[in-house]
């Protein structure tokens, strides 16, 4: 299990806003126990341009944009591609036959080809998924994060390389992911749900892709369907997520997971559950 990750994702922060620096800098003082550590490195420019459109990747370059939950601070371009590369390093490395994480901010799910929002800039899972499709027939990817990925879905509704699922809560932001569309299947949940339920959707989603057969599985991987997570209404415990990764594993495919979302005090804990069900 490879893990990438740089200090520079750190220094940026708005005083008061759930994504803050703390969530990933107290899961890297956790992690580093378990796993070996590697370098992040800013995506290209062509990168981002091959799923979002020319006129946003201006706007964040030049930082004229505005949303209310998606901060424009300075540096934020050049954080952005950061986290984009780490995504492209982690998908490089299961196709390599390792699997992998990439332990980053901002997240990305949220950015669509044309627009930002839910914290995301650009859309790391997306960038990364295009370019490993240059080696690649087929990839699924699954998202477990607790909000619908509906920049993603944006990105790759349609395409018939790509298979998008998504577990996430019903009624919260952004109030998408209510059907199923094409090559991308929801499955929106009700707040609450305990872990044997959510599981059984896992399962459901897993012979989704299964079906699918995917060179390779791109996990965005949210982990603000912890109990504790104070935007999502979710009942997952630590035991989840190892069972989570598991079942991923089972699949016998090359894995490679990108942080989403998250904002409690056991991040450490629950990635580290993930990933050693991974392995």
């Amino acid at each position: 299990m490879r893990v990438f990750y740089s200090p520079k994702c750190l220094r940026y922060w708005q005083e008061g806003h759930a994504e803050s620096p703390d969530r990933v800098r107290e899961a890297y003082n956790f992690l580093k126990k378990y796993f070996d550590f590697y370098d992040a490195k800013p995506c290209s420019d062509d990168d981002l341009l091959a799923v979002h459109s020319s006129k946003l990747v201006n706007k964040i370059k030049q930082g004229k944009f505005y949303d209310s939950e998606t901060p424009n601070l300075k540096g934020m371009y050049d954080y952005a591609k950061l986290a984009a590369g780490s995504a492209i390093l982690a998908l490089r490395t299961a196709v390599g036959g390792e699997n992998s994480f990439s332990l980053m901010r901002p997240p990305g799910h949220h950015a669509g080809r044309n627009f930002l929002g839910g914290f995301c800039y650009f859309n790391n899972m997306a960038i990364a998924v295009e370019k490993a499709l240059k080696i690649l027939n087929k990839i699924a990817i699954l998202d477990i994060d607790g909000h619908h990925g509906n920049g993603t879905q944006d990105i790759f509704l349609g395409r018939k390389d790509v298979l998008y699922v998504s577990l996430h809560q019903k009624n919260v932001y952004p109030l998408t992911g209510f059907i199923s569309e094409r090559n991308c299947i929801n499955y929106p949940l009700l707040p609450g749900i305990n872990e044997d339920e959510y599981l059984e959707v896992v399962e459901k989603a897993l012979e989704k892709i299964e079906i699918f057969k995917p060179d390779l599985i791109a996990v965005s991987a949210g982990f603000d369907t912890y109990k504790k997570d104070p935007l999502v209404e979710l009942e997952l415990s630590y035991k989840t997520y190892w069972h989570i990764g598991g079942m991923i594993s089972f699949l016998g495919k090359p894995v490679a997971a990108v942080l989403e979302g998250g904002y409690h005090k056991d991040m450490g804990k629950c990635i580290q559950r993930f990933l050693s069900g991974l392995e």
